[in-house]
């Protein structure tokens, strides 16, 4: 296929996705619309919304994509590529390979023989990954150990109590360990020059300095 044909069918392609998504979240073209001039994006009217639709429009910004997938209540990545409907995707003039593959190589998630080189974009993208990882760890760590000590303040029954604060202790060990990790990847991203995301309300303790109990920074 040449590069215009490659382009024309994927902006089909996409075009068919924002028509599906639309169909299923049960918008007309006019909410849609709506939707992303509420957005602050007034240039995607319900004209040109269905010109996209019926293939005579061409083409579409990336801030109409990222603003439709909004309004629509689907990731973007999954109006470019369609997962679960169809196995093989043109992701580039002349380059067939299945969906998924297609969809993690957006997203970088492409398998690597090796470790990306320090410094890369792959690298940078995995750093961030692995954050997010050691972010979900220490808040279910937490979120157990708190559930732990609350059902042994609320039980009448000793033995039941005892158990629970055990296994509340047993947690909260993990989540000191959790905690202490991800404070050491947050202090390594900065030194490599990375801004770390902002931590969730519940774990803003892991960048105070002292402890690691969040009741304590709270006294």
């Amino acid at each position: 296929m040449t590069h215009d044909g490659w382009a024309a069918a994927f902006t089909a392609r996409v075009a068919q996705a924002i028509r599906e998504a639309r169909k299923a979240a049960g918008l007309t073209m006019g909410e849609v619309a709506q939707g992303c001039a509420d957005r602050g994006l007034a240039e995607i009217t319900e004209h040109s919304l269905k010109n996209l639709e019926l293939g005579r429009k061409s083409s579409l910004t990336i801030a109409d994509l990222v603003v439709l997938a909004d309004v629509l209540n689907v990731p973007p990545v999954l109006l470019l590529f369609p997962l679960g409907t169809a196995p093989t995707v043109e992701a580039l003039p002349g380059r067939t390979i299945s969906t998924w593959d297609a969809l993690a190589w957006f997203t970088g998630e492409a398998a690597l023989d090796e470790p990306a080189a320090e410094g890369t974009a792959r690298d940078v993208l995995d750093r961030f990954r692995q954050h997010g990882d050691l972010v979900a760890a220490a808040t279910t760590s937490y979120a157990l150990a708190r559930e732990r000590r609350r059902m042994a303040s609320t039980t009448l029954d000793r033995a039941r109590r005892a158990t629970l604060l055990q296994r509340a202790e047993g947690y909260e060990e993990h989540a000191f360990e959790d905690a202490q990790e991800l404070r050491t990847y947050r202090e390594r991203m900065r030194q490599r020059g990375l801004t770390p995301p902002a931590l969730p309300d519940e774990l803003a303790f892991v960048d105070q300095p002292g402890t690691l109990d969040p009741a304590k920074e709270s006294e």
